[in-house]
C-alpha cells in the first residue's frame, strides 16, 4: 500500500470536498495534539500524600503530623474521632498524631478529611 500523500510522509493529505456545484481540492495540514498540561508549582500533588510522607500542621491544639492515606491503601476499619462515624476501607482519609516526641503509634487517629479540617469548630465525637 503507497503513501496517499502526494508529497510524502509529513505533508498535507489532500481532502476533497463536494458541493452542490462543484468538486473543490483543498489541502489540509497535519494535526498536532497538543500535549497534557504539566502541573504547574500550586498544582502539583504533595509527593507524601501517596509515599506515606507525613507534613506537620501547627493548630490551637498543637502540633500535628498529618498523613495522607489513599483510598487503595486504606485497608481496614477505623473510627473518625471528628465525627464518631466508620471509615471504611478504600476511602480516603488522614491520619495524625502529636508532633512532639511523646507521640507514638498508640497516639495515631484515623480522621475523615473534612472532620479534621473543622476539629476546631466541633467537640470530639459530634
Amino acid at each position: 500500500m503507497s503513501d496517499p500523500r502526494p508529497d510524502g510522509p509529513g505533508q498535507p493529505v489532500p481532502l476533497i470536498l463536494a458541493t452542490d456545484r462543484a468538486l473543490t481540492v483543498a489541502r489540509v495540514p497535519r494535526r498536532n495534539r497538543p500535549g497534557r498540561a504539566r502541573p504547574g508549582p500550586a498544582e502539583r500533588p504533595d509527593p507524601g500524600a501517596a509515599s506515606g510522607w507525613a507534613s506537620t500542621e501547627s493548630a490551637p491544639d498543637g502540633d500535628w503530623l498529618v498523613r495522607t492515606v489513599p483510598g487503595a491503601q486504606a485497608g481496614k476499619t477505623y473510627r473518625c474521632p471528628g465525627c464518631d462515624h466508620e471509615i471504611r476501607p478504600g476511602t480516603p482519609h488522614l491520619v495524625t498524631w502529636p508532633a512532639d516526641d511523646t507521640g507514638g503509634v498508640a497516639d495515631r487517629r484515623h480522621w475523615h478529611r473534612p472532620c479534621w479540617a473543622a476539629r476546631a469548630r466541633r467537640r470530639p465525637g459530634r
